[in-house]
């Protein structure tokens, strides 16, 4: 028999907003922050145990794994959004549906790009800035990670809508369970057997497979829709949707690869007739990247907390508490932001220092990557919330725009321009103006859809 229930009487519908938010946020910002965390344990465990160019070469190998989870986050959120929408609307046929074609979407979707990775990983490291020192470390870390995509994609993506089936908690520990893995083989890996860079890619995909078992074995027990065979026979209209309601947390993700691409290009070219050479700016500004990620990772869980409440409300028509969620998230992200800022501007030496012991001229860089590259770094917030309301909501198309802002639209020609002008300094400059800009239309289109949403509620009030 079915476990269902009733959309009247669901908590997203009747808990206090505030509560919710926490219950469903706090489980959500624990999961991707473990997620970022991989990649973070691993490089302070490798640059303690191999050194800076072991660092240098995950930053070159980190792209694919921010393909990877673009990928399954446009279909884990996109199924995610789906389902709170239709349950909202009282769909749970079309829920179910869309909750089973996410899961085959991103086996066949992960599965592809680990092939298409492991067969042409070599000219994929050198477009994502690879140097020739680089290039060993970076095969023998690269290659582990690309037989492991797979686990953390479907992983990802179930995790994405068993919080929306309203249990966060699990989906966090799904997460957990891989991380602390993950810490305890990854010094066993690189001090106790000596296997460098390799060792610490075996030790995440270790964690990402228990991850990916944990997450496996909720499938059959989702309480909001019970899932059939049926369930995950692909459907095209079906896929269609999933995708374009998941298509702003792709654009989010996928445009981060071409910012590190770029710069991690631009750095080795512009640093190499600098005084710190080439692989000084790629090293640390990977790192700071990594480190800035956290922050994200904060944000995105904050506001993937708040989707299905954003979502669920909007579908029911209940406008005030759409608007309720939509102010607190915005404020509790900024609070992140700053408490962020803070750290970044005035202790940057600290945070450097977890990677390794170095000293001059890659010290005084990273500390320089750290105060220009993320001056701006209290507005990201607000971005951030803005496109995933926008996206909850049913309006992907402005939710992409968005999330093409920052990361295309702005970053990308000002990295072009200001490096011919400042040399090397000129690559980090583009962090602040790509995130100023970037604010100014998001709070434009925030307060459009404001606007929007009063009238909305204001309908609703009159009386028929």
């Amino acid at each position: 028999m079915e476990t269902v229930v009733s959309e009247k009487h669901s908590p997203f519908a009747t808990e206090p907003v505030g509560r919710l938010i926490l219950k469903f946020a706090v489980p959500s910002v624990i999961a991707l922050l473990v997620n970022s965390l991989y990649n973070i344990v691993d490089q302070i465990f490798i640059g303690w145990g191999v050194g800076y160019l072991g660092n240098g070469a995950t930053n070159v190998v980190f792209p694919i794994t921010i393909i990877a989870l673009a990928l399954s986050m446009m279909i884990g959120n996109g199924g995610a959004a789906y389902l709170s929408l239709k349950l909202g609307e009282g769909e749970r046929e079309a829920g179910r549906k869309g909750v089973g074609n996410a899961v085959t979407l991103v086996v066949i979707v992960s599965v592809l790009l680990a092939i298409i990775f492991l067969v042409f990983l070599d000219p994929i490291l050198t477009l994502f800035g690879s140097t020739e020192v680089l290039r060993t470390y970076a095969i023998e870390y690269g290659f582990v990670i690309g037989v492991g995509l797979p686990f953390m994609m479907i992983s990802t993506a179930i995790n994405s809508m068993i919080r929306a089936d309203g249990s966060p908690k699990f989906a966090m520990a799904s997460m957990v369970v891989g991380a602390i893995l993950n810490v305890i083989l990854d010094p066993v890996f690189i001090f106790v057997f000596h296997m460098g860079v390799r060792g610490a890619a075996i030790a995440t995909v270790i964690g990402q497979v228990a991850s990916f078992v944990v997450s496996v074995i909720y499938m059959p027990r989702f309480k909001t829709v019970r899932l059939e065979r049926d369930s995950f026979l692909l459907s095209r209209r079906t896929c269609g949707n999933i995708v374009t309601f998941g298509l702003s947390s792709f654009i989010t993700q996928f445009a981060i690869t071409i910012v590190m691409a770029l710069t991690n290009n631009l750095l080795a070219l512009y640093g190499a007739s600098s005084i710190y050479g080439a692989e000084i700016p790629l090293t640390a500004t990977g790192i700071v990247m990594k480190v800035n990620q956290i922050m994200i990772a904060i944000l995105l869980g904050i506001a993937t907390g708040t989707q299905p409440i954003l979502g669920f409300n909007y579908g029911a028509k209940n406008f005030k508490r759409v608007k309720k969620a939509l102010e607190i998230s915005l404020v509790v992200s900024e609070v992140v932001c700053i408490f962020s800022f803070l750290i970044f501007q005035f202790t940057p030496m600290t945070v450097v220092s977890l990677f390794g012991s170095e000293e001059g001229l890659y010290n005084e860089f990273a500390v320089k990557a750290f105060r220009i590259f993320l001056m701006l770094c209290s507005l990201t917030g607000f971005q951030t919330i803005a496109a995933v309301y926008l996206q909850a909501v049913g309006k992907p198309v402005k939710s992409a725009v968005l999330s093409l802002a920052r990361q295309i639209i702005f970053f990308v020609p000002t990295a072009l321009i200001l490096p011919t002008f400042l040399g090397v300094e000129g690559v980090l400059w583009t962090g602040p103006v790509a995130d100023g800009l970037a604010f100014l239309l998001s709070l434009a289109l925030l307060l459009y859809e404001r606007e929007h949403l009063k009238k909305s509620h204001a309908m609703e009030c009159i009386p028929a």
